[in-house]
């Protein structure tokens, strides 16, 4: 007896060779096949993926670049295998497997310091990427405004303005103009274009901070987000959310809120008359730097 007689020729379970191994994991542990055919684009058999194939698969392997927090991490963090982590912030409580590169240093950006390691494994930077670079450096120190920003910070960007072949302050007022144009951009694209999530022994909450030239555009933004407010704090299942609304020019910062609480912990940290319109901290202008440490201490108190 031939045997095609024994074949199963209909529901069969196939992946294709292009199918990520995450999206494959599920089906093969549901189904109990040993090996699993591969086919082509156009249906050809290609050979087999089994159980085993999976269990010595190798991890993905990634850099955190400017984070080392969970929170702040991909989804699937702990699937992965870290090999290295470059970073200005604070250190959170990220674990590793085996050992890594971590670097860690007090600058106002994390592209001064990838700018280090170029000169230090005495590879040219090409234009470009002096160009992202120095971007990224003005950014994060807001025109070096920021009391974040340092001399390293100052000379890494004046060296790669000279490689990109560009003017510092013109090419940072254009820059920030044109993250202040807010009028094609949807309410989350807003708000989640600079958020992250911090934590204490007793709260969880969340910081987003928001750019312009003019205080006249945060305003504008202000009165889109705060009825978003509400569905942040379900969405990310925290107690507390900020919005730090920073001109620029003026070198401040007014903090819109919601959540228990919220306004009154802002208040005594920064020793403000409560509004639960918003509150206008002059001279603060760095979420790191300024604000987060405040907080968290008058949080602290608060307990």
């Amino acid at each position: 007896m031939p045997i095609k007689e024994f074949m199963t020729r209909e529901h069969l379970v196939t992946f294709d060779i292009d199918d990520y191994v995450d999206d494959i994991k599920e089906t093969m542990s549901k189904i109990r096949h040993r090996d699993f055919p591969i086919l082509d684009e156009n249906g050809n058999y290609l050979g087999m993926v089994s159980r085993r194939n999976l269990m010595s698969m190798q991890k993905k392997q990634i850099i955190l670049v400017d984070h080392n927090e969970k929170s702040q991490a991909v989804d699937n963090i702990n699937e992965a295998e870290i090999l290295e982590i470059i970073d200005h912030h604070r250190i959170g409580s990220l674990e590793t497997i085996s050992p890594v590169y971590f670097r860690n240093q007090p600058l106002g950006c994390t592209s001064t310091i990838i700018y280090q390691m170029f000169g230090e494994k005495n590879i040219e930077i090409p234009q470009h990427i002096a160009g992202l670079l120095l971007s990224a450096i003005l950014s994060d120190t807001l025109m070096f405004r920021s009391p974040t920003c340092t001399q390293l910070d100052i000379l890494a960007a004046e060296a790669l303005a000279k490689i990109a072949k560009v003017d510092i302050e013109t090419h940072a007022k254009n820059m920030f103009k044109a993250g202040s144009d807010f009028k094609n951009k949807t309410t989350e694209e807003i708000f989640y274009s600079d958020f992250k999530i911090f934590h204490t022994d007793e709260f969880d909450f969340g910081v987003a901070q928001i750019s312009a030239m003019s205080r006249e555009e945060l305003d504008k933004v202000a009165e889109k987000l705060r009825p978003f407010l509400k569905e942040v704090l379900g969405e990310k299942r925290i107690d507390m959310v900020y919005v730090m609304l920073t001109d620029i020019l003026e070198e401040s910062s007014k903090v819109i809120f919601e959540g228990h609480d919220a306004g009154k912990i802002l208040a005594d940290a920064f020793e403000r008359e409560e509004n639960e319109n918003g509150i206008l901290l002059e001279g603060i202008i760095s979420r790191k730097k300024q604000l987060i440490p405040t907080l968290m201490n008058a949080m602290a108190e608060k307990v």
